[in-house]
């Protein structure tokens, strides 16, 4: 007997031929009396009609109960319709994710420090071809399951608002705009450039105002003022749907102004659909269908959520409350019709995925399982690393280390810890480069490296080795060498998604505090009591207050978690082969009681943009083994019919060595904005500045170029008392340096301050 369950159809087949062959492949046909017959048209089959029209024939053959199946992330086969099995669940934060062999890059906080919006495009194409490539080997094994499709969760583009949050690893940091420009290079990359055909589709969530704390994520009612929601949590989303053209979206476990995020009506249709014109299809956080009724208590029963969810344009849900759609179809809770709207959307995807087309159509489809874990995937894992990392003090030029130097100590819990290198909903990498691995591969036999573990992470988790003896170790390897490393910070097994752990610092995946944990401390103390040069390595993917570091230790460099090649870019730094530019995505405060509560989602005293206190390390900062000059910086105001801001600015690397920079356009209203309420208890100030345009750029020493900026409109307005947003004219100051700005009205060698005037429009 013929199977055409899987046959694949040449392109511009005979109907006919495959009509003909509908008696054979009776094993194909379930049980219902809804089955193929010549007379039927198969309009979906046809790869030259419109999607639309194809899906919407498609989901017209189908049961109710077909239907509803399709609507969990684990849909069924439907084999009468040719429909294989689907899971739509897969991930691909940093790197294909939690299906076998992929190339495993820097964690998303480490490639937000990059600052580079091209490098983050080459590792989402790269990450994309890894993904159709598996997809293509799946098929070829006739495997459907978790982790297998072309549907990613990916990418978490929620602010990180609070350095507590233990999710916040995953993001882009704490800005808007360099989140959804970054988010936009990842939608590109992922998705692809074929006019018909989607390489893979990128998710975009958790939508909308979900950032912590973890405990409470399941029943947390979020309630920012209007001006925080949408000057904060939405522009990244918007630019990935408006600019990305991202194919899918995450509604999140919170309640957002009393409502569900995944029953939001607001959210999923008023604002995703009729403003933003979002074509794609919604899916639900999994189990967040459940958090309605179970722990929201919005509605009392699971059909009622489901419900709730459909209408509001929750399309797909991860896990299985759903399959009550029917029950509530026949209590006349919902109609058919409702339902076929939602199956249409996720048909759409699948069709754009090119999964009902003859396989030679569709150029992905060629892509050889040999691009998994390939040289230059491993290449670009390392450039990443390098990239990502963050010089954040360098006193007396302690950085780089001579290569000749006899005897090297590297001690902390984060020296040889390969699983630490990979955060988060990561892949499994061919090979990883711990940083004590990476230091020794790069120095000859002729220097000595002397490795202890020196500490735990923290107190409360089990301890291998006693501390006193582990302390002594380290103590005795210091004392003998020219330097040491300290490679400190935290852990994925400290900060995460809703972890099981409650200690001292640490909460639920959560932080409680902002310092490195005690044990830590107290060995650094130890080792730099010792007199010798101490560089401090951390390796976390939050923001630390190292403020007795600071101030004692010569030099200290940010890694982040930064992929399976962390040990050889963090050894290609401290060695000078490799001129660090990374800039911090988040701010680095002196202590958790400079932030207010966490649970509190007003930006007021939060990150770059409202924080007016001292902080450690700004955002937007990072040094560099060389310097650069800022000169001429020229802004052209709109006029006629242009919109946007023109700006040019000249920079040189005035140093010796060769280098990244990373130029950084700041924008900040000299006039107040209007105070508007908006349902916040009080007025509230605008942003103090916000980052509007910025470019990593390569120079050699003496190197000048002359960068040329555009700022879009959208940075001289303001939201309305109706909540839309308009144009703010007046004055505005304007900057543009390695780093932020930290007075509106003055220039330093860091970075140049101008003004400029924007008219009323007419």
């Amino acid at each position: 007997m013929i199977s055409i369950c899987r046959l694949p159809l040449p392109r511009r087949y005979s109907l006919y031929l495959l009509l003909a062959l509908l008696p054979a492949v009776q094993s194909c046909q379930n049980a219902s009396t809804r089955t193929l017959r010549p007379t039927d048209a198969l309009a979906y089959l046809n790869p030259d009609l419109p999607v639309d029209r194809r899906a919407g024939d498609l989901v017209s053959r189908m049961t109710l109960d077909e239907k509803i199946g399709q609507m969990t992330n684990a849909a069924p086969a439907i084999p009468r319709l040719h429909i294989a099995a689907y899971n739509w669940w897969n991930e691909s934060l940093h790197g294909v994710a939690r299906a076998g062999l992929a190339t495993v890059y820097p964690q998303a906080i480490g490639l937000a420090a990059a600052w580079d919006e091209d490098l983050h495009f080459r590792m989402a194409t790269a990450i994309s071809d890894e993904a159709r490539a598996k997809y293509n080997e799946f098929l070829r094994q006739d495997k459907h399951e978790l982790y297998e499709g072309l549907t990613f969760f990916s990418p978490n583009i929620n602010i990180f608002r609070d350095p507590r949050w233990g999710r916040g690893q995953e993001t882009y940091g704490e800005d808007p705009y360099l989140t959804g420009r970054l988010a936009v290079q990842f939608i590109k990359g992922l998705q692809g450039d074929d006019p018909k055909y989607f390489k893979t589709i990128a998710t975009v969530k958790h939508f909308a105002v979900h950032s912590g704390p973890e405990s409470e994520r399941h029943f947390f009612d979020a309630r920012p003022d209007e001006r925080d929601f949408r000057e904060t949590y939405l522009p990244q989303f918007e630019m990935g749907i408006r600019e990305g053209k991202a194919f899918s979206v995450m509604c999140a476990y919170n309640r957002l102004y009393g409502q569900a995020c995944c029953g939001s009506s607001r959210l999923l249709t008023t604002i995703l659909r009729n403003e933003w014109g979002f074509k794609g299809y919604v899916v639900s956080d999994c189990g967040a269908i459940d958090d309605i009724y179970e722990r929201h208590k919005i509605v009392s029963t699971p059909d009622s959520a489901a419900v709730l969810a459909v209408r509001a344009g929750c399309d797909l849900e991860c896990l299985n409350t759903y399959r009550h759609l029917k029950e509530a179809v026949a209590k006349k809770m919902i109609s058919e019709a409702e339902i076929d709207t939602a199956v249409k959307r996720l048909f759409t995807a699948r069709m754009k995925l090119g999964m009902f087309d003859p396989a030679d159509s569709v150029k992905y489809n060629s892509i050889p399982y040999s691009v998994v874990d390939s040289k230059q995937h491993r290449d670009l894992a390392l450039e990443s690393a390098r990239k990502s990392i963050v010089l954040l003090k360098n006193e007396h030029s302690t950085l780089p280390l001579a290569k000749t130097l006899r005897t090297i100590a590297v001690i902390g819990p984060n020296a040889d810890d390969s699983a630490l290198l990979l955060g988060n909903y990561n892949g499994t990498p061919a090979y990883t480069v711990t940083p004590l691995q990476g230091i020794r591969a790069k120095l000859g036999a002729a220097t000595r490296v002397l490795y202890t573990r020196g500490c735990e992470l923290v107190a409360g988790l089990p301890h291998r080795v006693p501390a006193a003896k582990m302390r002594d170790s380290a103590l005795n390897i210091a004392r003998r060498a020219d330097a040491v490393i300290l490679c400190m910070g935290l852990s994925p097994r400290l900060e995460g998604e809703e972890l099981k752990l409650n200690i001292p610092g640490f909460k639920g995946g959560d932080r409680t505090t902002l310092d490195l944990p005690k044990e830590q401390e107290d060995l650094i103390h130890a080792i730099a009591a010792t007199g010798k040069p101490v560089i401090l390595v951390l390796l976390n993917g939050s923001a630390v207050a190292v403020n007795w570091e600071n101030e004692h230790l010569p030099a200290i460099v940010e890694a982040w978690y930064p992929g399976q090649a962390g040990g050889t870019a963090i050894a290609d730094v401290l060695f000078g082969d490799y001129n660090p530019a990374g800039r911090l995505p988040v701010t680095f405060y002196t202590s958790v009681r400079d932030l207010p509560d966490f649970g509190d989602y007003a930006m007021a005293g939060r990150t770059y943009r409202y924080y007016k206190g001292r902080v450690l390390y700004p955002f937007g900062y990072g040094l560099s083994y060389t310097n650069f000059h800022y000169d001429s910086l020229r802004v052209t105001p709109p006029s006629g019919n242009a919109d946007s801001i023109r700006l040019t600015v000249q920079v040189k690397n005035t140093g010796r060595i060769e280098g990244d920079e990373v130029a950084e356009i700041y924008v900040s209203a000299l006039e107040p904005r209007t105070p508007l309420p908006l349902r916040a208890p009080k007025p509230r100030e605008g942003a103090i500045r916000s980052l509007r345009a910025f470019r990593r750029i390569h120079l050699q020493p003496g190197q000048k170029m002359t960068l040329h900026f555009s700022i879009a409109p959208e940075a001289f307005t303001v939201i309305d008392d109706n909540m839309r947003r308009v144009p703010l004219p007046g004055r505005y100051s304007i900057s543009a340096g390695g780093s932020q700005p930290l007075d509106t009205h003055r220039s330093t060698s860091d970075y140049l301050v101008t003004t400029a005037t924007i008219p009323k429009r007419s």
